[in-house]
């Protein structure tokens, strides 16, 4: 264990926000030194990423020389690239599988109507693209009341597919409690070719249809953007233990980050930190204010 913890003083540390606009840096060296380190999130001209290109500056190193991992104990990052896809629409289209009846379900949702006397409703715009109905139903009890055909499932899939959909959203009824036939479409979406499949019964155990969908979908939306950004960095520093910040304010290891859990990532680490700098100079009631370049 001393060995472990020698290993991690000895080592550089980083601390990231990777925003919209800028990201910014907070590293430990070896020795102890705290340093900073600013710079514009997009710069297509000096570098592909403005987190490795931090790293890769604050330790002296030129463009395209590869990061020596070695000497890295750990990164740690909050980013608002989900949030920003999400924002300006641009996640991947989304392919959305729900039980027959319920094709318009979460386009209906909770019927808020927060201006009871407007005549024209501006319905939000729907993550997903097209709505596939599939002819299943389990009760409430988890008693089949209807089980899916596999071969037209298969032939859903395919007409996705057909249609330029990567991204598939699966949402049954009662999929939360009873997750077999969600099971089933999943397996089925992956042997036809979908590379990224968001179950409901994963993503969101709920016992309500829409929070669970909506959730679901986002996950679908968001997820294949986000792992193109985590694998991006993964690249650079293949062998780093590499934590990203969650909504929650919680850390996730690369591999375990997912959409769902990403739209507040960005914010949640100025929450986190200003609670903890507040707390050591004993104050417990703070107004904190986080104003981003976006």
């Amino acid at each position: 264990m001393r060995d472990q913890a020698t290993a991690a003083t000895s080592a550089w540390h980083f601390w990231i926000d990777r925003g919209g606009t800028f990201t910014d840096i907070v590293a430990r060296s070896p020795d102890g030194r705290l340093l900073t380190h600013k710079l514009l999130s997009e710069h297509p001209g000096r570098y592909r990423d403005a987190a490795t290109a931090g790293i890769r500056e604050l330790l002296g190193l030129p463009a395209g020389v590869l990061i020596p991992t070695g000497c890295i104990a750990e990164v740690r990052i909050g980013t608002t690239i989900a949030t920003n896809a999400l924002l300006e629409r641009k996640g991947e289209p989304v392919a959305l599988f729900i039980t027959r009846g319920f094709a318009d379900a979460l386009r209906i949702a909770w019927q808020h109507r927060p201006r009871i006397f407007d005549r024209h409703i501006q319905l939000p715009e729907m993550l997903y693209g097209e709505v596939w109905e599939v002819d299943e139903r389990i009760g409430a009890r988890g008693e089949v009341i209807r089980a899916p055909d596999a071969e037209a499932l298969r032939r859903d899939f395919g007409k996705a597919l057909e249609r330029g959909y990567r991204s598939a959203a699966i949402v049954f009824m009662h999929g939360y409690r009873h997750p077999e036939h969600e099971q089933l479409a999943a397996q089925i979406a992956r042997q036809c070719g979908f590379t990224r499949i968001s179950v409901s019964h994963r993503t969101s155990p709920l016992i309500k249809l829409i929070s669970r969908g909506d959730t679901t979908v986002a996950d679908a939306y968001l997820t294949p953007v986000l792992r193109g950004y985590v694998g991006q960095v993964r690249a650079e520093l293949p062998d780093t233990r590499l934590l990203f910040m969650q909504s929650s304010g919680s850390l996730a290891e690369a591999a375990g980050f997912r959409g769902k859990d990403s739209l507040l990532s960005g914010p949640a680490g100025g929450i986190i930190g200003a609670m903890r700098t507040a707390a050591a100079a004993g104050h417990h009631r703070i107004i904190a204010f986080d104003m981003g370049g976006t």
